[in-house]
């Protein structure tokens, strides 16, 4: 007795009632070297309480093609910002940086990140390469910067 028509029948029609597996979203990579690239601000984001993560020194940067996004309103494909967070320690009435929290990075790529303005999102844990948002960036970081869809989703700008 043959049994192989059965078996290959029984796997066409599994294959069949299965369902594909959904597409993670495209990786935006960790931006190497991004503190010699144009430094387009800081500041001090005091806590809104004990625990609150975004509390500390933020320093933004851009890379070349952001640099050109920023003096003209339009991010160019390739466009990468860098929103550096650093921990504050204070010792003697002097305010000091200190532990990095997080890196958080766009990356502008309209054909891989058409569904999220153009951007990919990503956020680094500390002074590692440990992504944090991953598949959420959808949800955690484009809903949030859809308050700038006329500033191309930027929330900083150039410094006057």
């Amino acid at each position: 007795m043959n049994h192989r028509p059965v078996v290959l029948a029984s796997l066409l029609a599994a294959s069949l009632t299965m369902r594909a597996p959904i597409a993670a979203s495209p990786e935006v990579p960790y931006p190497e070297g991004f503190r010699r690239w144009a430094h387009i601000k800081s500041s001090l984001s005091a806590p809104k309480s004990d625990t609150d993560p975004r509390a500390g020194i933020h320093h933004i940067y851009a890379n070349e093609l952001a640099l050109r996004g920023y003096e003209t309103g339009h991010f160019p494909d390739g466009s990468v910002i860098v929103f550096d967070l650093l921990a504050v320690t204070s010792a003697n009435g002097t305010t000091k940086e200190g532990e990095r929290k997080l890196v958080d990075v766009m990356h502008k790529d309209s054909t891989r990140f058409g569904k999220t303005g153009g951007w990919g999102y990503e956020e680094f844990r500390g002074d590692t390469r440990v992504r944090v948002v991953r598949d959420r960036a959808p949800i955690d970081c484009f809903q949030c910067h859809t308050q700038r869809k006329d500033h191309d989703y930027v929330f900083s700008g150039l410094r006057p």
